[in-house]
C-alpha cells in the first residue's frame, strides 16, 4: 500500500536512527524502531514490532501492517524521532 509520507522525513529518520541508535550487526535500534538496508544499500527498512516500512528507488515506499492504528502509532514514532534528535 502506497502512502503519503514525505521521502525527506523517512531519510531524515533513518539517518537519525543510524546516528543515535544502538548498532547491532546490520541494523540500528532507537526508541523501539529498527532501521537497516538491503545488501546493496538501495532499499531502506524501518520497522517496529507491528509495522514494517520498505523505502526504495524513486522514493517509493510500502507499509506492511495489520491495523490502521498500528500504522498511525508507527508514523507518530517516526515523527517523534525526527523532532527529538
Amino acid at each position: 500500500m502506497k502512502n503519503e509520507l514525505e521521502s525527506k522525513l523517512l531519510l531524515s529518520v533513518f539517518d537519525k536512527i543510524r546516528q543515535h541508535g544502538t548498532h547491532t550487526e546490520r541494523q540500528y535500534l532507537l526508541d523501539g524502531i529498527i532501521a537497516y538496508t538491503d545488501h546493496d544499500g538501495y532499499t531502506l527498512f524501518i520497522e517496529d514490532a507491528l509495522v514494517k516500512l520498505r523505502f526504495g528507488f524513486h522514493n517509493q515506499y510500502v507499509y506492511d501492517y495489520e491495523k490502521e492504528e498500528h500504522k498511525q502509532a508507527f508514523d507518530k514514532k517516526l515523527k517523534a524521532i525526527n523532532a527529538k534528535y
